[in-house]
């Protein structure tokens, strides 16, 4: 490794609303259109339902819920970005991907303290690009455990 080739990590960009969030590229499995979901009853109000993805349940958390944002109702202009979790994968309902971004570490900070930091429940860096902040979300803190799923 040269001196100029400083490790980078890549990340996929998507949109909720008018705010640019982000996950690791590795999590990633797919990108697909949305489908309708069926619904489960008494699940949390961010878990829109499940869907068949070629013989896999796939449960889908609506992400602008699950953060506290405004929420619209899905459409075929949403997408589902498809991750996985250790062994679980599950789709995440957004707005829509706009980017594959390639970032140094020089760009990745960490997540600003609060008093309530709700923030850092949800979030693990923030990546600074010239007039951008993209947050990148904590996929282990967006899925119910499997106790709140078997409850």
């Amino acid at each position: 490794m040269t001196m100029n080739s400083k490790p980078k990590e890549e990340f996929i960009v998507f949109r909720i609303g008018q705010q640019e969030f982000c996950l690791e590229i590795t999590s990633t499995r797919e990108i697909r259109g949305w489908t309708p979901s069926t619904v489960l009853p008494n699940s949390p109000d961010y878990l829109l339902g499940v869907i068949n993805l070629r013989g896999t349940i796939l449960p889908i958390v609506d992400l602008s819920c699950r953060l506290g944002l405004p929420s619209n109702e899905p459409s075929e202009r949403h997408v589902i970005i498809v991750v996985q979790l250790n062994e679980k994968s599950f789709g995440l309902l957004v707005d829509s991907v706009s980017d594959i971004l390639e970032v140094d570490e020089e760009s990745l900070r960490p997540v600003p303290e609060f008093e309530t930091d709700v923030s850092a429940d949800f979030f693990s860096r923030v990546i600074v690009l010239d007039n951008r902040i993209i947050c990148e979300v904590k996929l282990a803190q967006l899925v119910p455990s499997d106790e709140m799923l078997a409850a």
